[in-house]
């Protein structure tokens, strides 16, 4: 990657709030599952395999920041998801097939606006009343694989 884009991302991610964070680990997540079934459609299974491995990585850690007790159901129900998110995506590996990643798309996908727009809001002073979606943790580091 280029260094001068390699700061700005970094800059980026320093400076950016907990919403926008975790909007970027959502776009993140949805754009390496596409990149996985771009590369099982090109055949190049090192390619997929580093894709899914991002994705699985990524959708890890939202879940390993999940706070049930704060989030009540709606943090049950990303449990639930992420849950089955992470035991489909091994899948992708084991029989180089798609679905399971065009699967976990269209789970990420509906979760991915509201952040979007949680950040949306932030970054133009609209503050909500909280610094969080509920059953979140205030994500404050990013996992490796989100500068990859």
């Amino acid at each position: 990657m280029n260094a001068d884009i390699s700061k700005y991302l970094t800059q980026e991610v320093m400076t950016a709030s907990p919403a926008k964070l975790v909007s970027m680990l959502y776009d993140k997540a949805v754009m390496s599952l596409k990149e996985a079934i771009v590369a099982i459609e090109a055949n190049d299974i090192e390619a997929r395999w580093k894709a899914n491995a991002r994705a699985i990585e990524i959708i890890s850690h939202m879940w390993s920041t999940l706070d049930i007790e704060k989030g009540g159901e709606i943090a049950s129900n990303l449990n639930d998801l992420f849950s089955f998110m992470l035991a489909r995506l091994p899948e992708i590996d084991i029989h180089n097939d798609p679905e399971p990643a065009r699967e976990v798309i269209v789970l990420l996908e509906p979760l991915q606006q509201p952040w979007r727009e949680l950040a949306r809001q932030q970054a133009g002073g609209q503050n909500s009343s909280a610094d969080t979606a509920p059953g979140s943790a205030e994500i404050t580091r990013l996992p490796t694989s989100l500068s990859a």
